[in-house]
Protein backbone atom coordinates (compact mmCIF):
# COMPACT_ATOMS: atom_id res chain seq x y z
CA UNK A 1 0.00 0.00 0.00
CA UNK A 2 1.23 3.94 -1.20
CA UNK A 3 2.47 5.49 2.29
CA UNK A 4 0.29 8.87 1.45
CA UNK A 5 -3.18 6.22 0.47
CA UNK A 6 -2.55 5.19 4.15
CA UNK A 7 -1.82 7.90 6.05
CA UNK A 8 -5.61 9.62 4.12
CA UNK A 9 -7.22 6.64 5.36
CA UNK A 10 -5.91 7.16 8.93
CA UNK A 11 -6.67 10.31 9.01
CA UNK A 12 -10.43 10.19 7.35
CA UNK A 13 -10.83 7.06 10.46
CA UNK A 14 -9.84 9.77 13.18
CA UNK A 15 -11.82 12.41 11.78
CA UNK A 16 -14.74 9.89 12.02
CA UNK A 17 -14.13 8.49 15.11
CA UNK A 18 -14.27 12.12 16.51
CA UNK A 19 -17.41 13.21 14.34
CA UNK A 20 -19.41 10.44 15.42
CA UNK A 21 -19.92 10.88 19.33
CA UNK A 22 -20.84 14.41 18.35
CA UNK A 23 -23.48 13.87 16.08
CA UNK A 24 -25.04 11.08 17.69
CA UNK A 25 -25.24 12.83 21.26
CA UNK A 26 -28.56 14.42 20.75
CA UNK A 27 -30.75 11.12 19.72
CA UNK A 28 -33.03 9.65 22.36
CA UNK A 29 -36.28 8.68 22.18
CA UNK A 30 -38.09 11.47 22.47
CA UNK A 31 -35.89 12.92 19.50
CA UNK A 32 -36.86 10.16 17.65
CA UNK A 33 -40.18 10.00 16.32
CA UNK A 34 -40.77 6.51 14.67
CA UNK A 35 -39.02 3.48 16.52
CA UNK A 36 -38.66 1.60 12.89
CA UNK A 37 -41.87 1.04 11.16
CA UNK A 38 -44.02 2.06 14.17
CA UNK A 39 -44.63 4.96 16.09
CA UNK A 40 -43.59 6.03 19.35
CA UNK A 41 -46.77 4.67 21.04
CA UNK A 42 -47.79 1.45 18.64
CA UNK A 43 -44.11 0.20 20.00
CA UNK A 44 -45.00 0.34 23.68
CA UNK A 45 -48.89 -1.32 22.46
CA UNK A 46 -46.64 -3.85 21.33
CA UNK A 47 -44.57 -3.94 24.49
CA UNK A 48 -47.53 -4.47 26.29
CA UNK A 49 -49.04 -7.09 23.85
CA UNK A 50 -45.77 -9.24 24.15
CA UNK A 51 -45.60 -8.66 27.80
CA UNK A 52 -49.66 -9.92 27.90
CA UNK A 53 -47.93 -13.60 26.14
CA UNK A 54 -44.80 -13.87 28.36
CA UNK A 55 -45.20 -11.73 31.59
CA UNK A 56 -43.10 -11.45 34.27
CA UNK A 57 -42.45 -13.98 36.67
CA UNK A 58 -39.40 -15.20 38.49
CA UNK A 59 -37.54 -14.94 35.05
CA UNK A 60 -37.89 -11.28 33.01
CA UNK A 61 -40.96 -11.06 30.54
CA UNK A 62 -40.49 -10.10 27.08
CA UNK A 63 -41.40 -6.31 27.14
CA UNK A 64 -38.30 -6.33 29.71
CA UNK A 65 -36.22 -8.30 27.00
CA UNK A 66 -36.80 -5.60 24.31
CA UNK A 67 -38.60 -8.65 22.25
CA UNK A 68 -41.13 -6.20 20.95
CA UNK A 69 -38.16 -4.64 19.13
CA UNK A 70 -37.17 -7.92 17.76
CA UNK A 71 -40.78 -8.55 16.52
CA UNK A 72 -40.85 -5.31 14.86
CA UNK A 73 -37.78 -5.56 13.37
CA UNK A 74 -38.37 -9.37 12.01
CA UNK A 75 -41.37 -7.84 10.43
CA UNK A 76 -39.66 -4.87 8.96
CA UNK A 77 -36.58 -7.11 7.16
CA UNK A 78 -37.83 -10.53 6.95
CA UNK A 79 -41.63 -10.61 5.98
CA UNK A 80 -43.31 -9.09 3.06
CA UNK A 81 -44.75 -5.34 2.80
CA UNK A 82 -48.14 -7.22 3.55
CA UNK A 83 -47.08 -8.20 6.97
CA UNK A 84 -46.43 -4.60 7.96
CA UNK A 85 -49.55 -3.79 7.09
CA UNK A 86 -51.26 -7.12 9.45
CA UNK A 87 -49.40 -5.53 12.10
CA UNK A 88 -50.65 -1.86 11.77
CA UNK A 89 -53.90 -2.97 11.66
CA UNK A 90 -53.83 -5.92 13.92
CA UNK A 91 -52.47 -2.98 16.67
CA UNK A 92 -55.34 -0.44 15.50
CA UNK A 93 -57.77 -2.79 15.91
CA UNK A 94 -56.37 -4.14 19.34
CA UNK A 95 -57.22 -0.76 20.85
CA UNK A 96 -60.34 0.11 19.08
CA UNK A 97 -61.50 -3.51 20.22
CA UNK A 98 -60.41 -2.59 23.33
CA UNK A 99 -61.70 0.44 23.74
CA UNK A 100 -65.32 -0.92 23.13
CA UNK A 101 -65.21 -3.95 24.99
CA UNK A 102 -63.21 -2.46 28.23
CA UNK A 103 -64.27 1.25 27.54
CA UNK A 104 -60.04 1.83 27.98
CA UNK A 105 -56.78 1.40 26.12
CA UNK A 106 -55.09 -2.05 25.56
CA UNK A 107 -52.18 -0.77 27.90
CA UNK A 108 -54.44 0.19 30.59
CA UNK A 109 -56.62 -3.27 31.65
CA UNK A 110 -55.92 -5.84 33.39
CA UNK A 111 -53.84 -9.36 32.18
CA UNK A 112 -57.24 -11.37 32.09
CA UNK A 113 -58.84 -8.42 30.17
CA UNK A 114 -55.62 -8.11 27.87
CA UNK A 115 -56.23 -11.30 27.05
CA UNK A 116 -59.54 -12.13 26.23
CA UNK A 117 -59.04 -8.71 23.94
CA UNK A 118 -56.17 -10.83 22.25
CA UNK A 119 -58.24 -14.02 21.60
CA UNK A 120 -61.03 -11.55 20.35
CA UNK A 121 -58.63 -9.86 17.75
CA UNK A 122 -58.18 -14.01 16.61
CA UNK A 123 -62.09 -14.63 16.49
CA UNK A 124 -62.22 -11.72 14.44
CA UNK A 125 -64.21 -11.86 10.77
CA UNK A 126 -60.80 -9.42 9.04
CA UNK A 127 -58.36 -12.11 7.95
CA UNK A 128 -55.93 -9.33 8.45
CA UNK A 129 -56.78 -8.89 11.59
CA UNK A 130 -57.35 -12.01 12.95
CA UNK A 131 -54.17 -12.72 10.78
CA UNK A 132 -52.21 -10.55 14.18
CA UNK A 133 -52.61 -12.98 17.03
CA UNK A 134 -50.62 -15.62 15.11
CA UNK A 135 -48.00 -13.29 14.08
CA UNK A 136 -47.10 -11.90 17.31
CA UNK A 137 -47.07 -14.67 19.41
CA UNK A 138 -44.73 -16.81 17.18
CA UNK A 139 -42.34 -14.16 16.83
CA UNK A 140 -42.38 -13.47 20.72
CA UNK A 141 -41.79 -17.08 22.01
CA UNK A 142 -38.83 -16.58 19.21
CA UNK A 143 -37.72 -13.56 20.20
CA UNK A 144 -38.15 -14.68 23.82
CA UNK A 145 -35.92 -17.93 23.56
CA UNK A 146 -33.50 -16.01 21.52
CA UNK A 147 -32.96 -13.53 23.77
CA UNK A 148 -29.21 -13.18 25.68
CA UNK A 149 -31.11 -14.02 29.23
CA UNK A 150 -33.13 -17.01 27.94
CA UNK A 151 -29.99 -19.00 26.07
CA UNK A 152 -27.20 -17.93 28.71
CA UNK A 153 -29.46 -18.30 32.01
CA UNK A 154 -32.14 -20.58 31.38
CA UNK A 155 -31.10 -22.97 28.56
CA UNK A 156 -27.39 -22.47 29.26
CA UNK A 157 -26.51 -22.09 25.42
CA UNK A 158 -22.78 -22.59 24.73
CA UNK A 159 -21.52 -20.73 21.26
CA UNK A 160 -18.61 -23.49 20.96
CA UNK A 161 -19.68 -26.72 22.85
CA UNK A 162 -17.33 -29.17 24.17
CA UNK A 163 -13.54 -28.47 24.76
CA UNK A 164 -10.24 -29.88 24.46
CA UNK A 165 -7.60 -30.06 27.13
CA UNK A 166 -4.86 -30.84 25.70
CA UNK A 167 -2.87 -31.44 28.92
CA UNK A 168 -5.02 -34.24 30.44
CA UNK A 169 -3.23 -37.38 31.12
CA UNK A 170 -4.19 -40.33 28.99
CA UNK A 171 -3.91 -44.25 30.04
CA UNK A 172 -2.77 -46.60 28.10
CA UNK A 173 -5.67 -49.54 27.11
Amino acid sequence: MQRRTALKNVAASMGAMVALPAWASNWNQKSIKKIGFLTIAEDEMLAEVVETFIPVTDTPGAKELNVHRFVQKMVAECYEPEVKKTLNDGLASLDKYSQQTFKKPFAAGTPPQRIHILEGLELSDDPSVRAFFPLVKNLTIQGYMNSEYVMTNLTHYEMIPGRFHGCVPIKEA
